[in-house]
């Protein structure tokens, strides 16, 4: 059983920058890819980013392309994900999932595990 606890979020103004960061929890050794998503009220779960387990490999959603960066990977048990020139239609909570598969995921159905949410407010 993994447990996967996230940190980080808040608020922050439009242009701004926040990291995210997400520890997972293994008593046995496995590889899970990683990723983090996010939904905002109204919306559907959305897929951010995600990165394959040695961190070699990452993936992007379109809205967020060229402004968040995945790092990390389970190899070393903790995903990052730094957010750039945010936006108010950034504001969701995101959620931190990990798979079984030690690929990268791009949708909610593939990932096993998932973490809490943090809050991410972006004002404009």
């Amino acid at each position: 059983q993994v447990q996967l606890v996230e940190s980080g979020g808040g608020l922050v103004q439009a242009g701004g920058s926040l990291g995210l960061s997400c520890a997972a929890s293994d008593r046995t050794f496995r590889s899970y890819g990683m990723g983090w998503f996010r939904q905002a009220p109204g919306k559907e779960r959305e897929f951010v980013a995600g990165i394959n387990w040695t961190g070699a490999r990452t993936d992007y959603g379109d809205s967020v392309k060229g402004r968040f960066t995945i790092s990390g990977g389970n190899a070393k048990n903790t995903v990052h994900l730094q957010m750039n020139s945010l936006k108010p239609e950034d504001t969701a909570v995101y959620y931190c999932a990990a798979q079984i598969d030690s690929g990268v995921g791009v949708t909610g159905d593939e990932y096993d595990y998932w973490g809490q949410g943090t809050q991410v407010t972006v004002s404009s």
